[in-house]
């Protein structure tokens, strides 16, 4: 399970010395147990790996936008962290598709949902998710979506 090499390369950091990995991975199992205190109130995903995976998506989305940010602001020093983060959380999470494998996949979406215009995006989107969750840029899936319908 994701957690549990997560929390095993936790220890190996620690033994290993490397503050910076450690604080990261740290970092990460706090953001888990929020997200599994969370979960006890709310909708929570069935498969466990999901939660683990929604949670270093999020983790990893806010890391780009804080490169580009600091990045904008001349706070090199900053972005350069936060690439060292991304890094460590990126090992954990699956590889995703890339652009050729997200236009078949929406093609494959659009023929299973009967979508003919542009109205039929969420349709289109909610089966995307539900199908490649996990392993799709639902950012990059949007705006294709939108393109294929024009």
């Amino acid at each position: 399970m994701l957690r549990d090499d997560i929390k095993t390369a936790t220890v190996t950091s620690m033994k290993a010395g490397d503050k910076e990995r450690t604080a990261t991975l740290r970092l990460i199992g706090a953001k888990i147990k929020d997200r599994d205190i969370e979960a006890r109130t709310g909708k929570a995903p069935e498969n466990d790996d999901e939660l683990v995976t929604e949670v270093l998506q999020k983790m990893a989305k806010q890391r780009r936008e804080s490169i580009t940010m600091y990045e904008d602001g001349g706070r090199q020093e900053l972005a350069d962290q936060e690439k060292a983060e991304l890094a460590v959380i990126e090992e954990f999470l699956p590889q995703m598709m890339d652009e050729a494998q997200t236009r078949a996949a929406i093609e494959e979406a659009k023929a299973s949902t009967g979508a003919e215009s542009i109205r039929d995006m969420g349709r289109v989107m909610a089966e995307l998710k539900a199908r490649h969750g996990a392993t799709l840029d639902m950012g990059l899936a949007s705006g294709l979506v939108k393109s294929s319908f024009s």
